[in-house]
């Protein structure tokens, strides 16, 4: 289960980064992701100013610092984006121009550690329940086969036309003369 908040922060010449750690916060003793949806101008910015946000995070096996928007007044006030970051820190910083840059997302909680940690319990217990069950399994399926020398029993052959031989035993006692069962659904 993942709990979902919005985050937004705001960048300008006098707050020019913002780090994203709630890990080193130790608030949040869950897995975390942020997701960033938007940046845009602020109604205040300066025209024929660029302003630029640059992200610096972790990649595979070392730190990354790239542009991630470009906005000017009269030009991109705005630009949609679809960054996603699962590992803390995440460091935005206006590069360039006085801003305000506005960074609009998500803040993503997922379970609980100590919840990951009952999982995996349970997957445990459950796979050694099934194991027993397979086993307990194979072996009420070796008391069904029949053995070599063991005969079936009437209803369990079938014959060459693909009926139950019980079935074909019923019709030749009807053929023998006998008089056969009473339908419920017989009409008059």
């Amino acid at each position: 289960m993942s709990d979902e908040y919005f985050y937004g922060v705001t960048l300008s010449s006098t707050h020019q980064s913002e780090t994203w750690d709630p890990e080193a916060k130790g608030d949040y003793p869950r897995s975390n992701k942020l997701l960033i949806r938007q940046a845009l101008l602020g109604p205040d910015a300066k025209a024929d100013e660029l302003n630029v946000v640059q992200v610096e995070t972790m990649c595979l096996q070392e730190s990354i610092k790239i542009p991630v928007a470009i906005l000017k007044v009269g030009e991109t006030r705005q630009v949609r984006l679809h960054i996603e970051f699962p590992d803390a820190p995440v460091t935005f910083t206006l590069i360039q121009g006085s801003g305000p840059v506005h960074l609009i997302g998500q803040h993503l909680l997922g379970a609980l550690v100590e919840e990951f940690e009952d999982m995996e319990e349970m997957e445990e217990e459950m796979l050694d329940e099934e194991e027993g069950e397979d086993s307990q399994f194979k072996e009420d399926e070796n008391k069904r086969k029949p053995t070599p020398g063991k005969r079936k029993t009437n209803e369990d052959e079938d014959d060459e036309e693909g009926e139950p031989k019980g079935k074909k035993s019923k019709m030749s006692n009807n053929a023998k003369g006998k008089a056969p069962s009473p339908k419920k659904n017989a009409k008059k």
